[in-house]
């Protein structure tokens, strides 16, 4: 089932999520819904506060970059098979000098921006199944991962922009919380007004 995203402006993408065990109700199901609604919005990962719910879950799917012909064929082989769920996730540790790259946002949609981070993590989660995993990544697979990490930690892109950016980008981003925006996939908008 196709699951609304939640946009920009909406309080549960500012909350630091809650841990959750294997008794979370339905979890199979919300991960099959999860999957579902971001390969319908042609995302390559999406956080469970995304759709509404404040729980330290998110998923990554990669394979979409592999086809990028600027990367070299060792990277292009990494982000090919990658398709993970993480649930209760810490990073441990990054590493490196910080490199810029273009990003964006199923919840802020129409905005994409350089953002900075470091080029190599270290992150410790369970997986569906709750087995536990320690694990490095680095390049494009540790930004993407570093993304949906600080949704559940309440953080997004823009918030890693300089303030003259988030200045420019006031506007935009009010008329994204309102629902002034074209989107091809479902959404759910915390400013619009309700009709009497």
């Amino acid at each position: 089932m196709i699951l609304p995203i939640v946009a920009y402006g909406d309080p549960v993408l500012r909350k630091v999520a809650k841990e959750i065990t294997d008794a979370y109700p339905k979890l199979p199901e919300l991960i099959a819904n999860m999957w579902e609604t971001m390969y319908n919005a042609h995302g390559v990962g999406l956080a469970a506060p995304q759709v509404g719910l404040p729980i330290r879950m998110f998923m990554v799917d990669t394979s979409p970059f592999a086809d990028d012909e600027e990367l070299d064929s060792k990277e292009q082989e990494a982000l090919k098979g990658f398709k993970k769920v993480f649930i209760n996730a810490t990073i441990e540790d990054e590493t490196g000098e910080e490199w810029d790259f273009n990003e964006g946002c199923l919840s802020i949609p129409d905005i994409r921006e350089e953002v900075k981070r470091k080029p190599q993590l270290t992150i410790s989660y369970v997986d569906e199944n709750f087995k536990a995993h320690t694990e490095t990544y680095d390049g494009l697979l540790a930004r993407v991962i570093q993304h949906e990490y600080d949704h559940i930690q309440g953080v997004l892109f823009t918030d890693k922009l300089s303030s003259l950016k988030k200045r420019l980008l006031k506007s935009r981003l009010d008329k994204i919380s309102k629902g002034k925006i074209s989107v091809d996939y479902k959404m759910r908008f915390p400013n619009i007004k309700k009709g009497r």
